[in-house]
């Protein structure tokens, strides 16, 4: 009976076909080795006077969930589960009504709802917590827990078994820190720590820094929640707008190393362990700085170029991604500043040396994907890009003719990724652009990127989660 009660309280391991965290691994090359996925695929329509979509007239589908009116957080998929960010304009819960932030906790088998976590909106409105903007938090789980960061601006660790809050650490009430808009990172889990970005940034006028020496990353015990350390390179007093990229992790040379996209237009090389400095503050050492944006972007005739400028600088967004001793990242800006000039930049990660700078790309709020020697990249305006990952070489590009919010997933030789008019385009990863099939979702907008875990390819649009597999009946 001992040994039982062990083995029960055990945390229970992630399967390898899992996509347990916002980029599959805490490189966050959005990649995965699964094969036989389709390339072909109907989404089906809805029902009469209905936004119910009709199992009938789906192929290759196996479910179709429904979330709220909008979806911005990227499902992860672990332990026969699935979780996923959306609003609660779709109430599945009678006793929840109104303006909240739902994380949902889905049966992986069935799409059938388990559990689900609301959380309300924090009274400052739109200039903090933007209204009908559900948790785009993409959560990270490793055992029986699930890690995310909430439209309240907390770090929660829940039971993935109830949804109840295990603990609960609130970045406003900690670290003074004034999120523009809405909270966005995922955590990040190396060993016993955990990392999330505060999403500190401008008030409403996109002209004051309200908490100047807030950190935009942090450190936390992922037991506890006990903040353990924090950047300490000022980067909150230097940022554009906001601070929104989600922290990476590599390592390098027998070291480890921790990446973050700063809201000041630099990539950044933090070591992952807290140490204290002069003033006994516990802070993350910095390891490497590199400016992601031109020097003519920042600088033009001896004069600073003005932010949201098409032809200035420009923040981090996107999560930097780590392979093969290198960072890649693209610079880029809200999407309400719409397109502008942008820059994807290869790092050298050992010593944040240049590799190579491709500046034909428009701005970026995407991840890259780097397979097979290629990398690939989405920019806002919503071409595609197939790259040399050694040498920025362009093999092809491919125009979705729709912004495009989402990230390229690769996976079984092919590019999946959708854009803002519903628009879900499947290529060939490979030297050679080839389109290999396109799939209307309805005009539903699509913003979060598409994951595969277990033989199943998931792709969440405002609306809707549909779970898609070859031959699968629903």
């Amino acid at each position: 009976m001992l040994l039982l009660l062990v083995l029960i309280l055990l945390p229970l391991p992630a399967r390898a076909a899992d996509w347990p965290m916002w980029g599959r691994t805490p490189s966050r090359n959005m990649t995965c080795p699964e094969t036989n996925l389709p390339s072909a695929f109907d989404p089906g329509k809805p029902k009469l006077d209905s936004e119910e979509i009709d199992p009938a007239t789906t192929k290759n589908v196996k479910w179709v969930a429904k979330l709220g009116s909008q979806s911005y957080g990227n499902p992860t998929v672990a332990a026969g589960k699935i979780f996923v960010g959306t609003n609660n304009e779709c109430p599945r819960d009678p006793k929840t009504k109104g303006d909240y932030g739902i994380l949902m906790c889905l049966e992986e088998a069935t799409g059938k709802l388990l559990w689900q976590l609301a959380v309300p909106k924090l009274a400052a409105g739109k200039d903090c917590d933007y209204d009908f903007v559900g948790i785009c938090s993409s959560p990270t789980v490793e055992g029986d827990r699930a890690y995310l960061v909430t439209n309240r601006c907390e770090v929660v660790c829940l039971n993935i078994n109830d949804g109840s809050v295990v603990w609960r650490y609130d970045m406003r009430d900690e670290l003074g820190v004034f999120p523009h808009q809405m909270t966005a990172s995922s955590v990040l889990i190396v060993g016993q720590r955990l990392y999330a970005t505060t999403s500190n940034g401008r008030d409403w006028s996109g002209k004051h820094i309200p908490s100047p020496n807030s950190p935009a990353l942090i450190c936390l015990d992922k037991q506890t929640g006990k903040l353990l350390g924090q950047e300490d390179s000022g980067i909150s007093r230097r940022m554009f707008l906001c601070n929104w990229s989600s922290p990476a992790f590599g390592r390098v040379a027998d070291r480890d190393m921790i990446f973050f996209g700063g809201g000041d237009g630099f990539c950044y090389a933090f070591d992952p362990v807290p140490v204290k400095n002069a003033a006994g503050v516990d802070v993350l050492n910095e390891i490497w700085r590199f400016d992601c944006n031109p020097p003519q972007r920042r600088m033009q005739d001896g004069k600073p170029v003005r932010y949201g400028n098409p032809k200035g600088p420009s923040e981090i967004i996107a999560t930097p991604a780590f392979d093969n001793g290198r960072v890649y990242v693209a610079v880029g800006q809200n999407p309400e500043k719409a397109d502008g000039d942008g820059c994807l930049n290869c790092i050298d990660a050992a010593s944040g040396k240049p590799g190579w700078s491709y500046e034909g790309i428009g701005r970026s709020i995407s991840t890259v994907s780097i397979a097979d020697g290629l990398l690939f990249a989405a920019e806002f305006a919503g071409r595609v890009r197939c790259l040399d990952a050694r040498t920025g070489t362009v093999h092809w590009t491919y125009d979705t003719e729709a912004n495009t919010w989402a990230s390229p997933l690769v996976a079984d030789g092919k590019l999946y990724i959708g854009n803002e008019e519903g628009t879900f385009t499947i290529l060939a990863a490979g030297k050679k652009m080839q389109l290999v099939g396109k799939v209307d979702f309805l005009t539903t907008p699509i913003y979060s990127s598409a994951v595969v875990a277990n033989g199943v390819l998931y792709i969440a649009t405002a609306n809707n989660l549909y779970a898609i597999q070859g031959g699968a009946k629903p």
